[in-house]
């Protein structure tokens, strides 16, 4: 996911929640917005999407994308 967030120039973050679910903030041109959301839904070969939840919050801070542990 991080690989293909810099592809688009997106700015955020994405980390593994305790409860096993992922959480993600995504920022940057309109398109590649979209293009990682859809991304996310269908999600990694072996993982198994069951819902995204999806709400508007500030950009960060700082420019790229990053792991969070």
């Amino acid at each position: 996911m991080a690989h293909k967030a810099t592809q688009l120039g997106i700015s955020g973050w994405v980390r593994n929640r305790p409860d096993g679910a992922v959480e993600a903030l995504i920022a940057g041109e309109v398109a590649a917005v979209e293009e990682m959301a859809r991304l996310c839904r269908r999600g990694p070969r072996l993982a198994e999407v069951s819902s995204i939840d999806e709400d508007v919050a500030d950009p960060p801070e700082d420019y790229g994308f990053r792991l969070l542990g």
